[in-house]
């Protein structure tokens, strides 16, 4: 094979000048190694003997401590080789566990800050006392809560959509209140879902096909939507295979745990209501919004209800009303009110939907649909007519943890064209899940590009491979998925073909406001502080996810509380992944060894020099004991 000289052919003079160099070379050379011989000669000695060898390599431990006045200089202080670690890890090996123990099985259902009794000290004037009221400090809990005495693992979707076992969730009381309405029935040692409602006897498929024959739901157009009032969530649960994931709320009741079943099912639900807070949720978030007999009384308090959920809703958006005054001509004798007072509620209804720029598609049978529009161009201008509700100025519209309700319009982003979608349109599902989102096209999250969204993607689909050899994501074992620090949702993006949900929560005090591009993406998820309890039942998620959340949270509150929290709401035999510093998560291990947990301190998926570590745990299997009759 030819040789290649970058530089042309050798030339004639070049290999006359390199002959006459070789002898100044050869010459230096010998130099050198000379030099080396001497210096090595002039400082090397031969050992004495054995014990004197050992000694100056700092061997002979016995001998320099013994106190042996005849030894040489050279053993009186030995050089010593130090081979332990210098992590900065500061662990007590002397210090034991810490062992949590099971709290009180009336604590099964606890849900620490929507406690019934906790709120009847509050208002209850717009529903205030059924609000987040998180315990304080003194009042939170240190022991684990315990599952009932005859727990089993759920069943796996989808056959959890229709069935949940009695001994899980051991009330009776809907399938009696709700017999009629087809909510839930008991059959032997397990609840059976019909996939009925108050509105929708016939089955939460029907409804939804009668919905569909009005608004396009399987184009693509309509992914996200909320469920306002759920019950026990069928209409979101029926919407699944019509790739449409609903965020469902309903407040905790003091008789049925609605949301409890809701989850129980595989379905997303949250505990909330809504009161005098906002929703917990950025603007824009849902392409569709539902109430059927939810009983919220949406003209009150000058329309801040339906103001709210304009807030939620995206442009273009719709929203949908069964029950309730609909249809009140038909249903007043059996809803036993007056005609005259149906009336005048669906009239305030229409007024104040129309002050909102909204626009009624239709109403048909037990159906009424409005719709958002994809701007403010007009209704800017309509605020000549229309004095009340004024639209909010100065407002961060995102802004929604423990903020209270305005009764002003949310604004949207400015777009002179008339057909432009403010703030921008989005792709149709499921190419919405790796499609740019607006928010980010348009650089409204100051150090958010696409860029950096396209290596969160690459990054997560690695992430997500790695964890398929340590965990069985794909398995079915699990179905509710929880990542508490979602950033852009890359998490919930690589898990989008499996049979599971991820309620992406963002960090309440984050530097960076990410859940609207979480939502512009296809994926649902709500703000959270975790230094306080998630707003949901004990057992009700499966696998959850902490990157570096403890890192963001150890010096802001006890992370021995978030760790609680965490085993509260993880099912038994659950898991949980850890990444963040080696410190980090000796400091986690140590706590959740005493918390039933069994873990264990993996490298990065990238080998084991990158400083981030990831800790495996599994809850382990272990229930409340049945209360002794006296």
């Amino acid at each position: 094979m030819a040789r290649d000289f970058s530089g042309g052919s050798p030339k004639h003079h070049h290999v006359e000048s390199k002959k006459k160099r070789l002898p100044w070379i050869f010459g230096i050379f010998a130099l050198c190694i000379a030099c080396y011989m001497l210096g090595a000669w002039q400082t090397t000695s031969a050992p004495v003997n054995r014990s004197e060898l050992y000694q100056r390599v700092g061997c002979d431990e016995t001998s320099s401590q013994s106190g042996n006045k005849t030894s040489s200089p050279v053993s009186s202080s030995p050089l010593r080789l130090d081979f332990e670690s210098h992590h900065r890890v500061d662990v007590n090996k002397t210090e034991a566990v810490q062992r949590f123990s099971p709290c009180d099985m009336s604590y099964s259902e606890y849900t620490p800050c929507q406690d019934p009794r906790r709120g009847r000290k509050f208002d209850r004037k717009m529903l205030k006392y059924r609000e987040r009221h998180c315990p304080t400090k003194e009042e939170q809990l240190l022991c684990l809560i315990p599952a009932p005495p005859k727990y089993k693992t759920p069943f796996k979707w989808p056959q959890s959509r229709d069935f949940a076992w009695y001994d899980n969730i051991p009330h009776r009381e809907l399938s009696i209140e709700k017999a009629v309405q087809n909510w839930i029935q008991v059959e032997g040692d397990r609840f059976r879902f019909p996939g009925g409602g108050t509105m929708f006897p016939r089955g939460a498929d029907a409804y939804i096909d009668d919905i569909n024959a009005l608004i396009p739901l399987t184009k693509g157009n309509i992914r996200t939507a909320i469920d306002t009032g759920c019950g026990v969530a069928s209409w979101g649960a029926y919407l699944l295979k019509r790739d449409i994931v609903t965020m469902s709320f309903a407040p905790r009741d003091s008789h049925a745990a609605q949301v409890q079943f809701a989850l129980e099912r595989g379905v997303p639900a949250m505990i909330g209501v809504m009161a005098s807070k906002r929703l917990p949720y950025p603007a824009r978030a849902f392409d569709m919004a539902h109430c059927s007999r939810c009983l919220i009384p949406w003209m009150n308090y000058d329309g801040m209800y339906l103001i709210e959920v304009d807030r939620v809703l995206r442009p273009g958006g719709y929203w949908i009303l069964s029950g309730p005054p609909i249809n009140w001509k038909k249903h007043w004798r059996g809803w036993e009110r007056t005609q005259e007072d149906l009336k005048q509620e669906q009239d305030s209804i229409e007024s104040v939907a129309k002050r909102l720029c909204w626009k009624k598609v239709i109403e048909k049978n037990d159906l009424a649909i409005w719709q958002k529009p994809i701007n403010h161009v007009e209704c800017v201008k309509s605020r000549n007519v229309y004095k009340t509700p004024h639209i909010c100025k100065s407002d961060n519209p995102d802004m929604a943890w423990e903020r209270d309700m305005e009764s002003c319009i949310t604004p949207l982003p400015e777009t002179s064209d008339p057909n432009d979608v403010a703030g921008g349109a989005l792709e149709k599902w499921p190419e919405r899940a790796f499609a740019v989102p607006p928010r980010i096209s348009s650089g409204s999250i100051p150090g958010i590009t696409a860029e950096k969204l396209r290596e969160d993607n690459q990054l997560w689909k690695e992430r997500v491979v790695h964890y398929k050899r340590i965990v069985p994501i794909s398995k079915g074992r699990y179905r509710n998925v929880m990542d508490m620090n979602a950033y852009l949702g890359g998490f919930a993006a690589a898990l989008s073909k499996y049979p599971v949900w991820v309620m992406n929560t963002v960090p309440a005090n984050s530097n960076q406001d990410t859940l609207g591009v979480i939502y512009e993406r296809g994926f649902i998820g709500t703000y959270q502080d975790w230094c306080e309890a998630f707003s949901t039942y004990p057992r009700t998620y499966d696998l959850i996810h902490a990157g570096g959340i403890f890192s963001i949270y150890q010096d802001r509150c006890d992370i021995t509380l978030i760790l609680l929290e965490m085993d509260r709401i993880l099912r038994p035999e659950g898991t949980v992944v850890f990444r963040d510093t080696v410190e980090i998560l000796v400091k986690i291990k140590a706590i959740t060894d005493g918390m039933r947990w069994k873990s264990q301190i993996m490298d990065h998926e990238s080998g084991p020099f990158n400083p981030e570590k990831i800790l495996l745990a599994v809850k382990t299997y272990w229930t409340g004991e049945e209360k002794k009759e006296s």
